[in-house]
């Protein structure tokens, strides 16, 4: 099947470009942002899933003790460019350096008209390929990037302050094969699903630090990486050679998780830097925003389920009702205060644990931490 971008020498394979990886049910493309002060949060999913014909789209705000959300769900259009559903839109202002992000959903407390601006450049993390038993469970890639944010939120009856100060955030670009959709028919597990994950983009004036792991249930990690991000300049490369990042090695985590929960009371991240020696991240919780806001693990807008017509849905929640082992409410992000030596900054530690991971006392599917 031909689509506009199929006149653009952009091709992979000798298929057109409408044709996704092999035809593999999950394969995804999203775009992914948060943004956060020490008041607020917000984060904004918008994804395509061309095997599966759907086009999603989240929005959501933790703010005042409430956590709101908007979502949307349609046929994907021919024209993959066309980022746009229901009330939400991103639009790719110049790649890769700045994006808008447009809400129009007044009839579920959530209007917005935001641009996200490069901080850093953007930086490629090591493929995370995955396998269950025979059949290819994930293979991402992903690129994160630091931004900062203008324009105006409107959450409820209360407009967000965008402009006494600095707005920072991420830009999470991601594609590839992940679980999305209904499940195909398979096989029951033989054993307890398992996955560990953090992810942790901070922000700090003049440089920024990233760090991601997967482990498995025994602690070790098969993927990670760590990196400092030079805050850029306009005129600073975001992608290709001059895009300039520095690797770390000896990157690791020591969350101390929240009795009876799957969510941290804070965490330290240390990690050797060439020349200076051993140095950590300390993070301390500010507020906790619950991912199934935008459509992860959602039991209705789960990212790629397909709704027919386009359909348009919100919600809202009281934070402290989340606070829970539900399937639905495990997978979350903080926003973090970061102290990193002498400096201050403000973050995410995104962490998502299901199944049994022994250095952090989880034991099943989904008990609470000892």
């Amino acid at each position: 099947m031909l689509t506009p971008y199929a006149d653009f020498p952009v091709h992979q394979t000798a298929l057109p470009l409408a044709h996704a990886s092999g035809g593999h049910p999950d394969h995804y493309d999203r775009f992914w942002f948060n943004g956060y002060t020490e008041q607020y949060y917000f984060a904004v999913a918008l994804g395509l899933y061309p095997n599966r014909g759907v086009i999603d789209a989240a929005f959501s705000v933790v703010h005042d003790g409430i956590q709101r959300s908007v979502f949307a769900s349609g046929p994907i259009p021919l024209d993959r460019t066309e980022t746009i559903v229901g009330p939400i839109a991103v639009e790719v202002t110049e790649p890769m350096r700045v994006n808008r992000v447009t809400v129009d959903a007044a009839e579920y407390g959530l209007v917005a008209d935001i641009t996200a601006r490069a901080r850093t450049a953007a930086l490629e993390e090591p493929r995370q390929t995955r396998y269950t038993g025979a059949r290819l469970a994930m293979d991402v890639t992903r690129a994160t990037q630091m931004v900062g944010w203008t324009g105006s939120v409107r959450s409820g009856s209360q407009d967000l302050d965008l402009v006494s100060g600095p707005v920072f955030g991420t830009k999470d670009r991601s594609w590839g094969i992940r679980p999305v959709g209904d499940p195909a028919p398979a096989a029951p597990a033989a054993t307890v699903p398992q996955i560990f994950f953090l992810w942790a983009p901070i922000n700090f004036a003049e440089e920024c630090f990233h760090y991601l792991v997967f482990e498995d249930e025994r602690g070790e990690p098969w993927s990670e990486t760590a990196a400092i991000l030079p805050v850029i300049i306009d005129s600073d490369p975001v992608f290709g050679p001059g895009a300039t990042f520095e690797h770390v090695e000896g990157a690791r985590h020591a969350v101390r998780w929240a009795r009876g929960l799957r969510r941290s009371d804070g965490a330290r991240l240390t990690f050797d830097r060439p020349g200076l020696g051993l140095q950590a991240v300390d993070l301390e919780p500010l507020r906790t925003f619950r991912m199934k806001g935008v459509g992860y693990f959602h039991p209705t807008w789960a990212h790629g389920r397909w709704h027919g017509a386009t359909q348009v849905g919100g919600e809202e929640h009281n934070v402290e009702d989340l606070d829970t082992v539900a399937f639905d409410c495990i997978h979350v992000q903080q926003v973090m205060r970061a102290t990193w030596g002498e400096r201050s900054g403000i973050g995410v530690l995104e962490q998502l644990a299901i199944g049994p991971h022994g250095p952090s006392g989880f034991r099943d599917l989904l008990d609470g931490a000892p």
